[in-house]
């Protein structure tokens, strides 16, 4: 019965943990904590850095006689060494084991560690399917945000599936009828490439304080996605004269439930209108930062409209579309990349073509991942 309910599950929705890049924890909250042990993509794991400001995200379970390392369990961070609660086993930000008590360290006693990579003081980490190595860096430039505030970040926890989440970045028609945007409308075609895939639209919303309308902003939006771990959005609003950028992480916890944490900055050079009720008067900084909280409230009100959905909703594999459903099959050719059948390259030594069809089954484009 429970292989049954099993093998039904996989059928409904996709495999639970697509290869990619998936966040982990900011530096600071790293620093704040000593030692973090988390759950994540299905795995027990412990992050800690160093002096030298190395970070490390390793399996929580000591090579030696397998006890947790965790803090719950008694694992320790003693000058930039992680320390095994049950013999005393000293790992470096390596993984290496670097000291033991009584006897020099064994060679082989190293823990299983995920390659990291590091955003605007966020870290992720690489979820390899099989254990492979990563395929690509996420895009980091930075010099890019030399002039954003510092990020304002959030992080809510529900049943969902990082392709169903990311998959927002190109239903248009949701915005309108979930959310209430206007004016929605998407700017050229979605653009697909190996990995990343980018897409423009622009939309138009009111903002209301205690139940009246406070204000309508227009804004475009330049969506970059890369991998189902990370989106990262450039938003421009026309009328104010607002730019910032929203920083979009789904990740698997346990093969049901995702963190989702949405990390919002705003620029600090654009002076915003004067009728935006004075804000203009304020210094840039804490002008950029209020900006930043309110627009990370905004997204978490949105969110919790979408969770409502998302943590009950079946996945269709063959969706009966329509007309006004855009650039839906695409996408979910470009996700097929990340799933483990794409990985293997004996069977496909060319590359994997993936056809896409349109709402009444023909075939619109066929996307070589």
């Amino acid at each position: 019965m429970l292989v049954d309910q099993l093998e039904q599950t996989r059928e409904r929705t996709p495999y639970p943990f697509p290869e990619g890049w998936y966040y982990v924890a900011s530096r600071e909250q790293i620093a704040k904590s000593k030692l973090l042990q988390l759950t994540w993509m299905g795995e027990e794991i412990v992050v800690w850095g160093d002096d030298d400001g190395s970070i490390c995200v390793a399996e929580a379970y000591c090579p030696h006689l397998g006890s947790y390392l965790g803090p719950d369990a008694g694992g320790r961070v003693c000058d930039g060494r992680l320390v095994c609660p049950f013999h005393g086993f000293e790992f470096g930000t390596s993984g290496q084991c670097v000291a033991t008590p009584n006897a020099p360290p064994p060679r082989r006693a190293t823990l299983r560690v995920f390659e990291t990579q590091e955003i605007a003081g966020m870290v992720f980490a690489w979820w390899g399917i099989d254990g492979r190595k990563p395929q690509w860096d996420l895009p980091w430039d930075p010099e890019d945000v030399v002039d954003l505030c510092k990020l304002q970040m959030l992080t809510m926890r529900f049943r969902g599936h990082p392709q169903e989440t990311t998959e927002n970045s190109v239903d248009m028609g949701h915005l309108s009828y979930v959310h209430g945007y206007r004016d929605t409308y998407q700017v050229g075609s979605v653009l697909l490439e190996q990995h990343e895939l980018r897409s423009q639209f622009h939309f138009r919303r009111a903002i209301k304080l205690a139940g009246v309308t406070a204000l309508t902003v227009d804004f475009m939006a330049h969506v970059l996605v890369s991998g189902l771990g990370y989106s990262r959005v450039d938003f421009f609003e026309n009328e104010i004269g607002l730019e910032g950028r929203l920083h979009v992480m789904a990740t698997p916890v346990d093969g049901d439930v995702i963190d989702f944490t949405i990390a919002c900055q705003f620029s600090e050079q654009r002076v915003p209108n004067r009728r935006f009720v004075g804000m203009g008067f304020l210094p840039r900084r804490v002008r950029a930062a209020l900006f930043s909280k309110f627009s990370v409230w905004l997204q978490r009100h949105d969110v919790m409209q979408d969770v409502t959905i998302w943590s009950r909703k079946r996945y269709q594999r063959r969706p009966r579309l329509c007309r006004s459903d855009g650039e839906i099959m695409p996408y979910r050719a470009y996700c097929a990349q990340f799933y483990p059948e794409a990985a293997d390259d004996s069977r496909y030594p060319n590359g994997r073509s993936v056809e896409t069809v349109d709402h009444e089954g023909d075939v619109v484009r066929s996307l070589r991942v």
